[in-house]
């Protein structure tokens, strides 16, 4: 079971992480659950997970893209409708039909692409697929969340008879309206609308010569708003149906409500389904967005992480087009603990928090960005103490803070613990709390805890340096600029460059001088020598990068090489090839030529006819026989050629024809000339012009210069001059 604090998730950031993840959430459920996010108590229940967001992310990538899971918060409907006797508004039933249909929808899909998602699909099995309670709402509502007029018998009914009163409203209104505007009683505006009731607008000088009920009048007093008589009587009529409409709809969606009542708590696994697809998918998303990937899980305890990023920082760097650099780390039975040393602001904290924090998001659930070959094991416990721990609260100082802190590490640190702390024994005397902090590190050690710490005490350093599982490690600087590289490395502390740093920021050398005399000389030769080593490190970084580019450069230049070579020899084994066939011919012709020779002075053929069969037998004995094989073989590529041909053939003829009769369509579209001997014409789906030479009857003779053509005169359209 792990156990992680409310400190570690806010020394780590987790919170910012979760409310990435929920601003991708498209459902308020979804945002919710997304918040909520803690890490797995069960290894099988997070491997699930992780394997299904990994599922979604893969969606994003093929062509199976999974279906829509939106939907719309019915928890309070739900609850409502629990309740006996109550029932709901036609719109929250239009809520509960597309929430079982966009479940209908993803049950289907996942079951016809479970190859796919085999892990998605194993949730969705959990989920009941019914149509009863889609044809149910159908039944009744239409959708645009209204009522159907058929949705019982009574309310077709009423609706028909309101129907004819409304035309009957609308009639009676219409005659009182001409009637009146003649005798001009009315104002210019003529009628309006109060109440929801057509009414005429009155002019008030006249308001008593109009039969009807006043139901108002304009600001001023000018115009009083009457609904005629004839009129009222149908509106009261109508409202009465209106209310017997009302009283049907109410029966109807309480019967409604009755046959989707047993369905409550369904609806209820409808939610919480498509609100955990909500998270999946705003994980997925997210993991694309960082570039993550689920790695490899192992029951071997190793924490191997390469090219790893904080996602929060790549994040913001990408937002500001920043560049952010990937750390790798490996921490296992031979280096359980690792101590980063080396100058403020070279990005140990970041190192330190990266780790911490892919590990706590990948036992969370969450996809984490790592190269493809990273892999780990699962902590039951994640200790960190990072950052200001001064107690406001409880009136305790850093130092006070982070020995309490300690006395907490101690309690709960066993071999599956991995504990994070930053500056570890800053904030008391450099002597003893270095030396307190030397015996914290010890038991860690002996606990078999895995672990990363950063500080600038060397007797940390030398400590990591003596146990046999523990290492060093340094951020690399740059030796001439003292500017940091953000680069981890491993096996080696590094200086704090106290010294260099103070130099380069232009404290006089003769204070730096009296400084180092205020020191043990030890301390100075033991920092100076760690520099010297990191410079030299980062010299040899910098020769490794240029081997590596210069190397890269060599394979290139090495390819490009290989590849002449082979046109080289393919154009040698050509120009062989033709060699031998010149030669071959020069060789038949002198034999020819002796032959020629021979009859001349001879004159006896049948000495000719034998030397010329002796040398096509010869010839014929070096060409290569072809077996049945070849030949049945040959012929199948003959005929896969004639069908080729016929079938591009074919589409030509289509083609042509095509053109032919579109010719002939605007041919036939364009105004027809009446042609004359002289013009100049073409084929209607022609492209060469001559000259009309002669018409008779409905033949025409055309000349085109070289040659004359006898055709239809319909056949031919006429071309403007140019």
């Amino acid at each position: 079971m792990i156990s992680i604090t409310d400190k570690t998730l806010q020394d780590l950031e987790f919170t910012t992480v979760l409310q990435t993840i929920s601003g991708r959430c498209t459902t308020e459920i979804g945002k919710e659950k997304a918040m909520n996010i803690i890490p797995f108590k069960e290894e099988e229940s997070l491997i699930l997970v992780l394997t299904q967001t990994s599922e979604y992310l893969s969606s994003f990538t093929n062509n199976n893209a999974i279906p829509n899971h939106g939907f719309d918060n019915l928890t309070q409907d739900i609850k409502f409708l629990t309740i006996e006797d109550s029932f709901l508004e036609v719109g929250s039933f239009r809520k509960i039909a597309t929430l079982s249909e966009t479940v209908n929808a993803l049950l289907l899909f996942l079951k016809k692409f479970q190859d796919y998602y085999p892990k998605l699909h194993q949730q969705a099995t959990q989920v009941e697929y019914t149509k009863y309670i889609i044809q149910k709402i159908d039944e009744v509502v239409d959708k645009y969340g209204e009522i159907k007029d058929n949705a019982s018998p009574d309310l077709v009914h009423i609706r028909r008879e309101m129907s004819v009163v409304r035309g009957k409203v609308n009639q009676s209104f219409g005659q009182a309206l001409s009637q009146y505007n003649s005798l001009g009683y009315l104002d210019e505006i003529r009628e309006s609308i109060v109440e929801n009731r057509r009414v005429l607008a009155v002019m008030a000088m006249y308001r008593r010569k109009v039969k009807g009920s006043i139901l108002g009048s304009s600001k001023t007093g000018s115009i009083a708003y009457i609904e005629p008589e004839a009129t009222l009587r149908y509106s009261r009529e109508l409202s009465n149906l209106e209310y017997e409409e009302r009283e049907e709809i109410t029966r109807i969606l309480k019967k409604l409500s009755n046959e989707i009542r047993p369905f409550t708590e369904l609806l209820h696994q409808y939610q919480h389904f498509l609100s955990d697809m909500d998270v999946i998918a705003a994980k997925a998303k997210y993991a694309l967005k960082i570039n993550a990937i689920l790695p490899k899980i192992t029951k071997e305890k190793r924490l191997y992480f390469r090219e790893a990023y904080h996602p929060i920082l790549f994040l913001n760097n990408l937002e500001k087009k920043e560049t952010t650099f990937p750390q790798t780390i490996e921490l296992n039975n031979d280096s359980r603990i690792i101590v980063i040393s080396g100058p403020n602001a070279g990005g140990k904290t970041i190192s330190l928090k990266t780790i911490g924090l892919l590990q706590l998001m990948l036992q969370c659930g969450i996809l984490i960005p790592v190269h493809e070959r990273s892999e780990t094991f699962l902590f039951d416990r994640i200790l960190t103490d990072i950052g200001d721990n001064q107690s406001i609260e409880n009136h305790l100082s850093t130092y006070s803070y982070r020995l309490k802190n300690m006395n907490y590490f101690l309690k709960k640190c066993n071999a599956k613990t991995l504990f994070l702390i930053d500056e570890f024994g800053t904030g008391s005397d450099p002597e003893l709390g270095g030396a307190l902090a030397e015996t914290f590190l010890e038991e860690f050690y002996h606990r078999e805890a895995f672990g990363i710490i950063t500080t600038h005490y060397s007797n940390l350093k030398i400590l990591a340096n003596e146990l046999p599982y523990a290492s060093n490690a340094n951020m690399l600087f740059d030796e001439k600029s003292l500017e940091p590289m953000y680069k981890l490395i491993l096996g080696q502390a590094g200086s704090s460059f106290t010294f260099e740093v103070a130099q380069k920021n232009g404290i006089p050398y003769g204070l730096i001088n009296r400084a180092k005399k205020k020191i043990e000389v030890g301390k100075v030769r033991f920092d100076k020598t760690i520099a010297t080593l990191q410079k030299e490190r980062s010299k040899l970084e910098k020769t490794s990068q240029n081997l590596k580019e210069e190397e890269n450069k060599t394979r290139e230049e090495g390819k490009k090489m290989e590849s002449i070579n082979t046109k080289i020899q393919e154009k040698l084994e050509r120009y062989q090839e033709l060699y031998d066939a010149n030669q071959r011919l020069i060789y038949l012709g002198q034999k020819i030529d002796d032959i020629s020779e021979k009859y001349f002075n001879s004159k006896d053929k049948k000495v000719v006819i034998g030397e010329f069969l002796k040398i096509i037998e010869i010839e014929n004995s070096k060409r290569k026989k072809t077996t049945a094989k070849e030949k049945k073989t040959i012929e199948v590529i003959q005929k896969q050629v004639i069908e080729e041909v016929k079938v591009k053939v074919e589409e030509i003829r289509k083609v042509k024809k095509e053109k032919k009769i579109k010719a002939q369509k605007v041919a036939a579209e364009q105004p027809k000339v009446i042609l004359k001997v002289g013009d100049r014409v073409r084929m209607i789906d022609g492209k060469s012009i001559g000259t009309l030479d002669k018409i008779e009857k409905n033949k025409a003779v055309v000349n085109y210069g070289i040659f004359t053509s006898k055709v239809s005169i319909d056949a031919l359209v006429y071309v403007q001059p140019e």
